[in-house]
């Protein structure tokens, strides 16, 4: 155990950083707990590490629970952001639900809220 302390010390001391990150959710537009004037016509999610975007998932529901987005796609030139088209036609809250898998395997989830004003 200390030889594996030693190694992780010395390779972040050689500016090796070991890959012990996840993608986590940085940003979003519309961003997280918003209200916006009128209904967007897509979601922007924006992401720590690069993402591995036919195995992520995003579901954005109103509140009767329909879902309102197609699947995710990949925006092309950055790697650690997905879009999804939304076809949101009511004002209200919509919960986003997410799923990201990482260039690294990883996954992580997480979800949250953003409201269309009347």
């Amino acid at each position: 155990m200390k030889f594996l302390t030693a190694a992780v010390l010395l390779a972040s001391l050689a500016g090796l950083s070991p890959a012990f990150a996840h993608a986590f959710l940085v940003k979003a537009n519309p961003t997280v707990g918003s209200t916006v004037p009128s209904a967007p016509a897509q979601l922007l999610m924006i992401y720590t590490e690069g993402l591995e975007v036919p195995f992520c998932a995003v579901t954005v529901t109103s509140a009767s629970g329909t879902v309102v987005n197609d699947k995710p796609q990949a925006v092309p030139g950055h790697n650690n952001e997905m879009s999804v088209k939304l076809h949101i036609t009511a004002h209200g809250t919509y919960r986003v639900t997410w799923h990201a898998v990482a260039v690294d395997t990883h996954h992580t989830q997480g979800s949250f809220k953003f409201t269309v004003a009347p």
